[in-house]
C-alpha cells in the first residue's frame, strides 16, 4: 500500500489507479510529514513537491532524504524553472531520490520499475552540482531527427485498446530482418508479456534522453500512450479499431476527434472492413486512412500485411531482404 502526499496537485494525484492507504493534503514542514509516518509502513510515499513547505530550496527536499528510505520515495516535481534545473536535479540524484517525474502517469510505472542510478546518472552533475545553477534541463530537446537516417516513428491508440502494443512487437520482428530497431512504451510495463528482454520500457520524463541513447539504431518505435512529447517522432502513426462500439465511444466521448486527426497518418488495425467499407468510413469520417490491417496471429513469426504495411510507410530494404513482395509477378525475374 502507498501513501500520498499532496498539494497543488492533489485532484490529479486523486486519479491514480494505485492501492492507497494514506492520504494527506497540505503544505508540511518535513518533520510533519516524520511525525505523521515514522512507524507507519507503506510501499511508496508519492509526493507532491509543492506540499513540501520551501521546496524550491534544496536543503528542504533533503531533509526527506535524511529521514526516509530515498527509494521509496517517488516525487511528483511541478514545472518552476527551479525544480527543473540541472543543478536541482542533480541535487536529488546525489541524495538517492533516483524517482521523480513531471508525468503523472508516469507514476505507477515507477512503483513497479523504480530507477536505479543507472536511469538518472545523466542529469547527476559529476564536477559539483551547482544549485544556483537555475538553467531548467530541456527534456524535450531530442530533435528526433537523428542521424544517418534513424527514423523514429510513434504510435497512438485512437479507440481504446487499438494495439499499439502488439504491433509495435510485431512490427519489430519484421524490420529485424533488414534494420536495427529498437522498441520502446512510455509509462506502462507491458512489453514485460512477451518475454523478449530487447523491448524497452521508459517514462515521459526519460523519453528523450532513451532515444539519443540507442546512436546504433536505425528505426525506433514508440509506444506513446498517453505521452504528450510525441515531437520527438518523425511521424505518429493513428490507430483506431473500426469496430462499430468502438467508434461510437469514441464519438460519444469526443466530437471532434476526427477532425483533429486531418492529415494525421491514419492507420486501421485489427480491421474487418472491405475496401468498399473503408471508403465509407473515409467518406462518413472526413478522413484518409494510410493503410488497413487486418487481424493479425502474434504468434506468427512472419506476417505479409505487416511486411507490405512497412514498405508503404518507406522501409524499401524488407524488398530486398526476401522478406517482403520484391515483384508484384515472381514470374519475371
Amino acid at each position: 500500500m502507498n501513501v500520498i502526499v499532496s498539494n497543488k496537485y492533489q485532484n490529479m494525484l486523486a486519479t491514480l489507479d494505485v492501492d492507497v492507504i494514506k492520504s494527506i493534503n497540505g503544505e508540511f514542514e518535513v518533520e510533519e510529514l516524520v511525525k505523521v509516518f515514522t512507524n507507519f509502513y507503506f510501499n511508496k510515499m508519492i509526493i507532491d513537491v509543492t506540499a513540501i513547505k520551501g521546496y524550491q530550496n534544496i536543503k528542504n527536499i533533503q531533509k526527506l532524504s535524511v529521514n526516509f528510505d530515498t527509494s521509496k520515495i517517488i516525487l511528483l516535481l511541478d514545472d518552476s524553472a527551479m525544480v527543473n534545473s540541472g543543478g536541482y536535479l542533480s541535487q536529488l540524484v546525489s541524495m538517492g531520490i533516483y524517482n521523480f517525474t513531471r508525468n503523472i502517469n508516469a507514476i505507477k510505472f515507477l512503483i513497479d520499475n523504480p530507477n536505479s542510478y543507472k536511469d538518472v546518472a545523466q542529469y547527476h552533475n559529476l564536477n559539483g552540482s551547482d544549485t544556483s545553477n537555475n538553467e531548467p534541463i530541456d527534456f524535450d530537446s531530442f530533435s528526433g531527427t537523428g542521424s544517418g537516417g534513424l527514423r523514429i516513428i510513434g504510435f497512438k491508440n485512437v479507440t481504446a485498446h487499438a494495439g499499439a502494443t502488439t504491433l509495435i512487437y510485431m512490427l519489430k520482428k519484421h524490420l529485424e530482418v533488414a534494420y536495427n530497431v529498437v522498441a520502446m512504451e512510455v509509462d506502462t510495463d507491458d512489453f514485460r508479456y512477451f518475454n523478449d528482454k530487447s523491448l524497452k520500457s521508459t517514462t515521459s520524463l526519460d523519453l528523450s534522453f532513451n532515444i539519443s541513447n540507442n546512436p546504433d539504431a536505425e528505426v525506433i518505435l514508440i509506444d506513446l500512450n498517453d505521452c504528450k512529447q510525441s515531437s520527438l517522432c518523425n511521424e505518429v502513426i493513428y490507430l483506431i479499431e473500426p469496430g462499430l462500439i468502438k467508434l461510437n465511444k469514441l464519438i460519444r466521448n469526443d466530437r471532434e476527434a476526427f477532425e483533429r486527426l486531418k492529415d494525421k497518418k491514419i492507420v486501421l488495425n485489427k480491421s474487418v472492413l472491405t475496401g468498399r467499407d473503408i471508403t465509407d468510413f473515409e467518406n462518413e469520417s472526413n478522413s484518409k486512412v494510410f493503410f488497413s490491417i487486418p487481424y493479425v496471429d502474434d504468434k506468427k513469426e512472419h506476417e505479409q500485411i505487416l511486411d507490405d504495411f512497412l514498405v508503404a510507410l518507406g522501409f524499401s530494404r524488407l524488398n530486398s531482404s526476401g522478406s517482403g513482395k520484391a515483384k508484384l509477378f515472381n514470374i519475371f525475374k
